[in-house]
């Protein structure tokens, strides 16, 4: 297992939140900063068995020099409202904040904040009791396999046809791009950068598929992981929503719009039915890319990766469990993940549709069980690793533990606590590190 563990004293814990001020822009810690919180729980692995009473330990510094004043806190489970308040003194800049515990498996939020000169200053951190048990709290639908099969099934009847464009301004001496737009079912096309080791030899390279994080927007940049081709792997970048990465702003905006302008819209769209929910033609479009990348001759014949983080790592998820030809699956904070979890008053997985009004309906919930990344985490095969945060309040702790605790594959995490909705270059960089060195 790769897991920060208590092996991290406090001091390093300290150290590691120094350099992720200086190197990146996050939530807890903005880029060039006059101030800084450090606040790490009494346990250096940020967990506690139900029933343990857990403490915080809080400095603030600005401009590196201790500060003097009242913090108010409050605490509540992942993501939800607070049920707990209280003041805490700053004095030298520092303070011990008593956090209490949890009767049930799950999360603790320390949420803060210390109005000082005028200026209000936020930080929150985030601790698990015992989230070694969460389970799902989504079911499985007795014929899901069945259901997703027979989709498969008619699916695989169509014939694999794609369009293949050099572009040119994405190559490199290493790498060459080409655009793809791929006939996915009847009605649909995908849109995605095949990105390519220069110079490929037949029957030589594994496969991986990265689908995209929530939202309809542009492909970012498909050579930020050049690293990938330039170390013999064929990445596929796609998006979902079937429009040219070429397309103007404009033309998101318009289809952003015609989904309630929300960046999640399309999520809620077609819950009535498991047969006309939006995500139905994108996870069958997904397994139609990996028909893509199996046909191409220069795969190796043996592996095939789906890679991807928030919605991309719930996609990742998915097609992992519909198709066997997957090898390795390697995810970020999973979105998609025990969606309905709000049913019982407890943190939803993303697109969170207990915070919309009149959404989590008896027939939405079942709906929403079919596509839910815990279901497709059940029948996962492939070699999986895993890595999410504690602070995380898109993709939350408690959905990631439900995830990771119902794999019952071959699978490796790392846990990073005090991520939010990110992770680092050297994380990223990580996976493919253990991708090449898990290739069969």
């Amino acid at each position: 297992m790769m897991n920060m563990g208590r092996k991290l004293s406090i001091t390093a814990i300290f150290f590691l939140l120094l350099i992720s001020v200086a190197v990146s822009a996050v939530e807890n810690y903005p880029y060039k900063s006059d101030y800084l919180w450090y606040a790490v729980p009494d346990h250096s692995d940020w967990l506690y068995k139900t029933g343990e009473t857990a403490y915080i330990d809080v400095m603030f510094l600005k401009y590196g020099i201790p500060q003097n004043g009242m913090i108010e806190y409050e605490i509540a489970d992942d993501i939800l409202s607070p049920d707990v308040y209280g003041k805490a003194e700053l004095k030298n800049g520092k303070v011990r904040i008593k956090v209490g515990t949890s009767a049930k498996p799950g999360f603790r939020d320390v949420r803060m904040k210390l109005k000082l000169d005028g200026t209000t200053y936020r930080h929150h951190v985030k601790i698990g009791f015992s989230p070694e048990r969460i389970l799902p709290y989504t079911s499985l639908p007795s014929d899901f396999n069945d259901w997703w099969q027979e989709n498969l099934k008619e699916n695989g009847m169509l014939p694999l046809s794609y369009t293949k464009e050099l572009c040119t301004s994405l190559c490199t001496d290493l790498v060459d791009c080409y655009l793809i737009k791929l006939k996915t079912d009847k009605s649909h096309y995908m849109y995605g950068y095949l990105m390519c080791p220069k110079n490929m030899k037949k029957g030589c390279h594994p496969v991986v598929l990265s689908p995209p994080g929530a939202g309809i927007k542009a492909i970012r940049d498909p050579r930020s992981r050049n690293y990938y081709p330039e170390n013999g792997c064929i990445r596929f970048v796609v998006e979902i929503h079937g429009i040219n990465p070429n397309a103007p702003e404009e033309v998101y905006n318009d289809i952003r719009s015609a989904f309630d302008g929300r960046v999640k819209g399309y999520l809620y769209q077609g819950l009535d039915s498991r047969e006309h929910y939006y995500m139905k033609h994108v996870y069958l479009g997904l397994v139609k890319c990996i028909d893509l990348l199996t046909s191409l001759p220069e795969w190796d014949g043996k592996n095939v990766v789906t890679l991807g983080g928030s919605q991309g790592g719930g996609l990742a998820l998915a097609v992992a469990g519909l198709d066997k030809r997957v090898t390795h699956c390697v995810i970020n904070h999973p979105a998609l993940s025990d969606m309905a979890r709000g049913k019982i008053g407890e943190a939803s997985g993303y697109p969170h549709p207990s915070e919309k009004e009149g959404l989590l309906t008896d027939n939405h919930v079942k709906t929403m069980a079919y596509y839910d990344a815990v279901n497709f985490a059940r029948n996962i095969s492939a070699k999986t690793f895993m890595t999410w945060g504690f602070n995380d309040n898109t993709c939350p702790p408690t959905t990631s533990f439900a995830v990771w605790n119902i794999l019952k594959c071959d699978k490796e995490k790392l846990v990073t606590p005090i991520n939010e909705h990110w992770t680092s270059d050297t994380t990223n960089r990580l996976q493919l590190d253990w991708i090449l060195k898990n290739l069969r």
